[in-house]
């Protein structure tokens, strides 16, 4: 097994087992509610942003599998402090990088550790778990109730 899959897995499996931000926000200012129903997985995510269009919390609840989990614990922790153009930018290219559209190897990018996730691609049925609360955090932004992956 290459370092980077061994990587990936222990990162997939430390988010799953211990998810970081994993808890309702009562003061949240933006929410979106995320399903898969290709596979199940259901999360709710939540953002407190400030007046100048800054992230200064995020967090998410729901159940899924590890995938699902994993990322959208890496994705909370990594957007606290972003401005919310920023947020964008990263879910742009979290999504062209999980499709297969851009290599993080040779493109640059602002995603640091979540490049981990570049080998979602290889599995098409997990494209969706990886981008699940990415596209709830995008909804939560626009200020939609729901989003699927469909």
């Amino acid at each position: 097994m290459s370092y980077d899959k061994e990587l990936y897995q222990q990162v997939i499996l430390d988010h799953n087992k211990k998810p970081r931000n994993f808890r309702e926000m009562e003061d949240a200012t933006h929410s979106c509610h995320g399903y898969n129903p290709l596979c199940g997985d259901d999360y709710t995510v939540y953002l407190k942003i400030s007046p100048d269009n800054i992230i200064e919390d995020a967090s998410f609840m729901g159940s899924g599998c590890a995938i699902s989990k994993s990322s959208s614990s890496m994705m909370t922790a990594f957007l606290k402090g972003k401005t919310t153009e920023e947020a964008k930018v990263a879910f742009e290219e979290f999504h062209r990088m999980v499709t297969g559209d851009m290599d993080p190897e040779k493109e640059d990018h602002h995603l640091g550790k979540l490049k981990l996730f570049v080998g979602v691609r290889e599995f098409s049925s997990r494209v969706k778990c990886a981008s699940l609360s990415w596209h709830s955090m995008v909804g939560a932004l626009e200020k939609n109730e729901k989003v699927t992956t469909e």
